[in-house]
Order: C-alpha cells, then sequence, then structure tokens
C-alpha cells in the first residue's frame, strides 16, 4: 500500500469518478485506474463499484477511506509542522469564504495580508456554508469565513462580529426616497432571494419570520450580483448585507436601512481543532479581525 494510492482513493471517492479525480490532481487517468486496481488485488477486495454514471465505495472501501483520510490529514500536519519553525511567515494558506462575503471582504483583506507577508501563497475557495464547514473540519482549509455556524467537537467556530442588513430595491421605486423602511412597508412587495443553500437566504426567512412579513418570493438566484441586477430592472426588492451595500455603485438601484432594530448577521472563523494552526493561518485570522 503507497500513499498515492490513497491519495488517488479518496479523490475519487469525492469526485465520483476517475476522470475528475485525474483532472482535479493532474495525473493521467489510466494511472490513477491502474494504481487503484493494483491497491484492491493487494488486499484482496473491491473497493470501488464502477457505476454506469458514477463511481461508489464498496463497504470495504468506505473503511479504507477513514484510515486514508485520517493518515493523509496526519501526513499534511506533519509537513506543515516542519516547515513552520522559520521566523518568516510563509508557505502555503488555503482559506474559504461563502459568497456573500468573499468579493466584499477578501480583496482589502487579501490585500493588506500580502503586504505584511509576502512570502505566503493563498489559495481562496468560494462556496456554500455546508461545504466550508465540512472542508475546515476535515483540515483541507486552514480557515473558513461564514455566517451563523456552531462549532462542534472537532470544528472550532468564534463569532467576530456582527453586520447589518438592508433593503436594496431600484431607484424609481416608490420607497427609494425615504431615509429607513418600516416592515410594514414591505408586505406588497415582490422579494428577490438566494437559494435555501446559501446561509443568507435562511437567514432572511428567519428575520422576516420575527417582523411577522411573509415575504412574496418571486425569484431565487444563486449569486447575490444577479439578483441586484434584477434589481435594478424592477422585477423586485432584496434583502443585502451592509458589506455588499457599501461596495454597490450602480445607479439603477440604491440600500435603504430597516426602521428601528436593525436585522443583523453574524461573520464567523471557522477552523479545524485537529490540526496543527500554521503561522501564516494565525496571521490570517488577526488580518481579517483588523480589517472586519
Amino acid at each position: 500500500m503507497e500513499i498515492n494510492q490513497l491519495v488517488y482513493l479518496v479523490a475519487i471517492a469525492e469526485e465520483a469518478s476517475f476522470s475528475r479525480a485525474a483532472e482535479r490532481l493532474g495525473v493521467a487517468q489510466p494511472s490513477i485506474s491502474q494504481q487503484v486496481k493494483k491497491l484492491e488485488d493487494e488486499l484482496g477486495t473491491p473497493l470501488l463499484d464502477r457505476l454506469p454514471r458514477r463511481v461508489v465505495p464498496t463497504a470495504a472501501g468506505e473503511k479504507l477511506l477513514e484510515h486514508a483520510r485520517r493518515i493523509l490529514a496526519e501526513l499534511s500536519d506533519a509537513r506543515r509542522r516542519l516547515s513552520d519553525s522559520a521566523t518568516t511567515v510563509s508557505g502555503s494558506l488555503k482559506i474559504g469564504a461563502i459568497p456573500t462575503i468573499a468579493p466584499y471582504l477578501l480583496p482589502d483583506v487579501l490585500k493588506h495580508f500580502a503586504s505584511k507577508h509576502p512570502h505566503v501563497h493563498v489559495d481562496v475557495v468560494e462556496d456554500v456554508t455546508a461545504r466550508l464547514a465540512s472542508l475546515a473540519e476535515q483540515g483541507e482549509l486552514d480557515l473558513a469565513i461564514l455566517s451563523t455556524l456552531e462549532g462542534g467537537p472537532t470544528l472550532h467556530v468564534e463569532t467576530i462580529g456582527h453586520e447589518a442588513l438592508h433593503l436594496l430595491l431600484p431607484k424609481a421605486h416608490r420607497l427609494a426616497k425615504r431615509k429607513s423602511v418600516p416592515w410594514s412597508d414591505l408586505t406588497e412587495e415582490r422579494f428577490l432571494v438566494l437559494h435555501e443553500m446559501h446561509c443568507l437566504s435562511g437567514q432572511v426567512a428567519h428575520v422576516c419570520q420575527r417582523r411577522k412579513v411573509r415575504p412574496n418570493v418571486v425569484m431565487r438566484g444563486a449569486q447575490l450580483s444577479t439578483i441586484a441586477e434584477m434589481v435594478s430592472a424592477g422585477i423586485g426588492v432584496s434583502v443585502v448585507p451592509a458589506m455588499m451595500a457599501d461596495h454597490d455603485k450602480n445607479p439603477g438601484r440604491l440600500t435603504l436601512p430597516f426602521a428601528g432594530e436593525a436585522p443583523t448577521r453574524e461573520i464567523c472563523l471557522a477552523w479545524s481543532l485537529l490540526r496543527y494552526r500554521t503561522q501564516a493561518a494565525r496571521a490570517m485570522e488577526q488580518t481579517i479581525r483588523q480589517r472586519l
């Protein structure tokens, strides 16, 4: 049994495909297939079921995958500890951020981080909360920036701030000249919201429920930028985070605060409790706290 065979097995299981695993690892597909077959022959049992449209682990494969992930994580941890002994912050760093935070916070954070730590290579993963939380817990991310997430035995989650939510509406809207908008004035509005996989969608639904507003949701989208363009077109209104409002310069729409107590969302950091935290990871955490 060789380390590269375990790497291939984990990638195939995660991608449910030999070809996608090969592409992800930058290895020729025949090489991956041969190595997995060699491992199966050595162990005397099939590890993967080759179905017509996908590849899934067998019962034996699931058992080996559990050990393989642990072995690969320990090897990665050892490399990180050995490379983290220098006084200069260097190496590689992999961080994640949800799509409703990444485009608004990360450019400023990464600019300041790079100016202080030019020897660190940063890789950014942008995905929904559930996926980033899983990657962080497995140690595949050094740090994740999320909103409203509970920690666990192997995942540290810390709230580092709260961000106001605002109403996004077309410039010609009947409420556009207001300084703030009461929730009672939104009962007849057409709402545009994110798909339910995005945590902001659930947060907006919770806020509406607390304000006793039943939003008339006429459209769902995958990106805030797309929803914002729909708002400019006059299709409806939306609830967006303040950091988006601060960066939005489109003349066809505007944002207004809500009257009374402002609805907010939590901004959280998450990382694995089972993995060694490098100097670079700790430096990135500090930069995020400073720039938020």
